[in-house]
């Protein structure tokens, strides 16, 4: 455990997706993130067309924590929710999902460590990441290229920038979760 003065509290941002059971998947997955990691910020839940492959629509999200604990073993829990919730990583990577949680940024750290790569790049790619990301982060600044990221969803024409609708929160938010 660090000392008070090591102590240093990143803010963690989380895209949360799920198209297989959606009503119980996505605010058990936001349940689960609020009992591991704290209170959460979370952004607007959108519906939108599977990526990759043909499939149910996803709900998606992205969820907001600060934390001390070194960032592979938040990445390490992540999978344990998505485990508890019935992943299944023996399916190709595009495929349905009952629970996708991706780490995006980590405060501002540039990293590679196997498959974790930080700032995840679905964030310059994905208009279901990068624009929930932009309402809950806008002034943040994109740690590889600068821009904020309001302003790099303004100019954004990237997958799926039509194709985001927004999914009216009842039930889908739990309560002791917040926005």
């Amino acid at each position: 455990m660090a000392s008070g003065a090591d102590l240093v509290i990143e803010r963690v941002y989380i895209s949360v997706g799920t198209n297989v059971d959606r009503e119980r998947n996505l605010p058990g997955g936001l349940r689960a993130l609020r009992e591991r990691f704290g209170p959460l910020a979370v952004s607007t839940i959108y519906e939108c067309p599977a990526v990759g492959f043909e499939g149910e629509d996803f709900y998606n999200c992205v969820a907001a924590f600060d934390s001390d604990e070194p960032v592979l073993d938040v990445y390490a829990a992540l999978h344990g929710i998505e485990d508890a919730f019935g992943r299944d990583r023996s399916q190709p990577k595009f495929s349905p999902r009952t629970l996708d949680l991706d780490l995006l940024l980590f405060g501002s750290r540039i990293l590679r460590e196997g498959k974790l790569v930080l700032p995840r790049p679905e964030i310059d790619r994905v208009a279901f990441v990068l624009a929930p990301l932009a309402e809950l982060a806008g002034d943040l600044e994109h740690p590889v290229h600068g821009d904020p990221l309001t302003a790099q969803w303004a100019r954004f024409d990237g997958i799926g920038a039509d194709d985001l609708q927004p999914v009216a929160p009842d039930g889908l938010v739990p309560p002791e979760v917040g926005r």
